[in-house]
Order: structure tokens, then sequence, then C-alpha cells
């Protein structure tokens, strides 16, 4: 997202004015996670002599911290010590974020015909599984760097919260049900039943967390030492802390009563059938009893939940698990409630993937040789991965679903390992080429997203038919037939 801090003068390095292409176009000024080592290109022409007066005085350019702008080598044959950050934006994060793009997209088209690169049903991980941490973990990683400094703290929190709360209201239109889908022409939402939550609502509360926490938690120490980066962001990692302690003592300690449904009857226009689900316990983490879906229905009410959970695909609600398929004659009253993943609990543990990814931002922001970097990042990706494969072995599952400590852990590493490859391959050694289309896709994720994962493009095409609805562009080429 767009976010505001004091530049690094002469050379604006605010990113209001600077974040991306598209933000000049899209009226909606959003930019799910932007990327703030990048040199102004406004006044280009005006600061190029300073620029080059900078980075060729010894005094300026030994400075580390105080100057970001000093050029790498593209050797390949160079030592990581002594290479210094790219003088640009931060290609690597760009790639990072375009491969999640397409990690989403492949995820999401292909998912129905090989089910298991699709989410997993309840426990486990997929490779779809991934995707929602990778950009929580994205969108941390760049308010580090955007909110390197901070001139106004309460005008920096007044733009955070407006980006938040627009891109709440995106998510809200596009998720909610307004649009009704392929296979349905009309248009419009109901309000007694959109869905409240969602993929970009979630992402909106996170970023909204994790950049409060940049602007408000942050010590004045000079970072010198990996000891004074824990001491500078000791209150972020307090912060990070609480929530977690909360989210499972929620999560194992509250009751759960027995609760009902309902759901229409598709054969009769008689009143819709009731479900009881028998509950009354603490702690359970199966689709029927957790703490995070009664919290849902609680507090959003259950008619503002989505409908298609992915439980459905288990053993016990499909013939065809882990594939979608009708019920087994046994299946239990649960399988057809419906179930928020990007629920209000679970996404208590997304905040924690933010702040986990602004951690490694700092990192960036802080150390400027290549190998601190990548070392700084390997040790906590390491102990995060022992981390959440103990806790899953010894019964806190890994679980999207209920986005679980062990998940957070786990993905976090898998993004951390990830950022420290794709930072060696593309920022060290150079090989940018081949990775232009991911580097561009990063730098339009948002719109990509709206376009793409939302189904928008084909929405509105099959509005246009010939006599007949049926009889549309997308109808001939075999989509939402």
């Amino acid at each position: 997202m767009a976010m505001e801090y004091e530049p690094i003068k002469p050379y604006a390095d605010d990113l209001e004015d600077s974040v991306y292409t598209q933000e000049k176009h899209f009226s909606i000024d959003i930019d799910i996670i932007g990327n703030a080592e990048k040199i102004q290109d406004d006044d280009e022409s005006k600061n190029l002599n300073q620029l080059a007066f900078r980075i060729s005085d010894p005094n300026i350019a030994n400075k580390g911290e105080e100057s970001p702008f000093i050029p790498a080598s593209n050797s390949t044959n160079l030592p990581l010590h002594g290479q210094q950050p790219p003088q640009h934006r931060l290609i690597s994060l760009d790639v990072f974020r375009g491969l999640t793009v397409v990690l989403m997209i492949l995820v999401d088209d292909v998912g129905g015909i090989l089910p298991a690169i699709n989410h997993s049903p309840w426990n486990g991980l997929t490779l779809a599984d991934y995707v929602m941490p990778f950009f929580l973990f994205i969108v941390g990683v760049s308010l580090g760097l955007t909110y390197k400094r901070v001139s106004c703290r309460v005008t920096a929190t007044r733009k955070a919260i407006l980006r938040a709360l627009k891109l709440l209201i995106l998510g809200i239109f596009l998720q909610g049900g307004f649009f009704h889908g392929l296979n349905n022409l009309t248009y419009g939402m109901d309000i007694q039943q959109m869905r409240l939550m969602g993929i970009l609502q979630r992402i909106a509360i996170a970023y909204l967390v994790a950049a409060l926490c940049e602007i408000w938690l942050k010590g004045d120490d000079h970072v010198t030492s990996q000891l004074a980066l824990l001491r500078k962001y000791q209150f972020q990692l307090l912060a990070a802390s609480v929530l977690t302690v909360i989210y499972i003592f929620l999560l194992y300690g509250l009751y759960v009563p027995t609760w009902q449904y309902q759901i229409p009857d598709a054969t009769s226009s008689s009143a819709p059938k009731t479900f009881s689900v028998k509950c009354g316990v603490r702690g359970d983490t199966g689709p029927a009893c957790n703490v995070v879906g009664m919290i849902d229905r609680k507090i959003l009410g259950i008619q503002h939940l989505y409908r298609k959970p992915v439980f459905e695909r288990t053993k016990q609600c499909s013939i065809n698990s882990p594939d979608y398929g009708p019920l087994p004659s046994d299946a239990p009253a649960w399988c057809q409630a419906p179930f928020e993943p990007e629920g209000l609990l679970s996404s208590v543990m997304a905040m924690v993937t933010c702040l986990v990814g602004l951690q490694y931002g700092h990192i960036i922001v802080h150390f400027k040789d290549h190998a601190d970097r990548i070392r700084l990042w390997l040790i906590p990706s390491s102990a995060f991965l022992v981390l959440g494969l103990a806790l899953d072995i010894f019964g806190m599952h890994i679980n999207k679903a209920l986005y679980t400590f062990s998940y957070m852990c786990v993905t976090a590493a898998a993004a951390g390992f990830l950022l420290a490859g794709i930072y060696l391959l593309v920022d060290i050694y150079g090989y940018q080429r081949m990775t232009l289309v991911l580097e561009w896709m990063g730098k339009h994720a948002l719109v990509i997203y709206i376009l793409a994962a939302c189904n928008l493009i084909p929405i509105v095409i099959q509005g246009f038919y010939w006599k007949q609805p049926p009889n549309n562009i997308l109808s001939l080429i075999g989509i939402g037939r």
C-alpha cells in the first residue's frame, strides 16, 4: 500500500507520489504491497547531479543506513560481503509478489482439476495454502521500507486508516456477493446476506495493525547490531507475542455450545431445513466445534459467512474427497454449514504474519551487506520452521482455515526462505531478465487480482449475448457453462 514517510533529502522517497504506475490511473489509490527502495522518478532531472555527487562521495557512501542509493555490482563472481544493495527499488520483492500472484491464479484455475494443490480440506498444507500468508508477509516487508522515516505520526496514521478502509470496502464489493457469478447474469447485493470478510478485508486489517505498530511502536535506537535491532523494535515483538497468546487462549479456552443453522430446500418451496450441530466442548479444532467459527457466527452472523467452505471436501462430507462431491449417506450435520475462512479470530494470526514480515523489512532497512541480510533472514526462518513442525507433531495442527500458530510459523518460514532465495538470484547475482514478467505482475498485483482472481473480466464479457443470455461469448468457448 502507498504510505508516506519523511524523505531522505534531497531525494523524495515518499511513496505517495511514486509507488506504482497504476495508482496514477486507478482512482482507488491502493497498492496492496508497496515497495520503498525506489528512487523518486519525479524531479529526476533536478536531482541527477546531486545523486551522482552523493554516490561518488566516499564519506556519504560509507554511512550505511543514511545512504540507501549505493550501487551494487552485478558481477556474479564477487563474494556476498562488501556488496551493497541496489540503488533502485528492491526487485526481489516485486518478483516475490508476482510469483505469489501467479501461484494464486494457478491454484484458482487448476485447483479444481488437481485437488492435491487446492486448499487442504482441513488439517495439512498444500500449495494453495501458501498464497494468503505470502501476501501478508510481503505487506509487512514493504511496510518496513515505507515507514523507515515518519515525519508526522498523526498524518501517517490517518492515511493508513483511510487506505485500509478503501481496501476493506473494495473487498466487500468484490467478494460480498454483488457479482453473482459466471452462471448468473444478475447483479446486486443483498445486504442481509452479503459476505463481510474476505481476502482483501483480511489484508486491510493486517496492514492497518502492522502500519500502526510501525508508526508508533519503534524506538529511537541507532541499529548497529542484531541486538540493537531487537531493542529498537521490542514493542512490536511484544505486540506480536500478545496477539499470539490471545489467539491460543481463545482457541483452546472458550466453550463452544451446540448451535443450529438453516439452508433452503432446493427440491421444494417449503421452509428451510434446520440442522443442529452438537458441540458442548472446549479446545476442539475440528470443522464443527471450533472457536473460530463460533466467534464469526456470534459477531458477523451466520448469514454473512462464506457458503462453500473447504471442509465440504473432507471424507465426511464428500464421496470424491479431496474434491467436492455429493454428500455421503452418513454425512454429519455440519457439512453444509457456512464457515468464514478469513474470519475474525483467524485474522489475529494473520496480523502476526504481517508483523513477522515487518521485521524482515527492518533487516533490509538497517543492514546493507547482502550476506548480513540473508543470514538474518535464514536464522528466524529456520527457527519458525522447526517450531511449526514441532507444534504440529505435538497436536497444534497446521490448519489454514483456523490459521493456527503452527501454520503461521511454517508459512512464515517458507516466505523467509523464498525471499532470501529470490534476493540472492535477482538482486545479488542480477538474473533479472528471466523474472521480468513476475516483476511486472508484482507491480500490478492489485489490478491483476481484481481482473483475474475475482473473475471480473469474464463476468463483464458475459453480459454481451445474442438474443438470449446463454448465447454469450464465454459460452461459445466453454466457460461458465
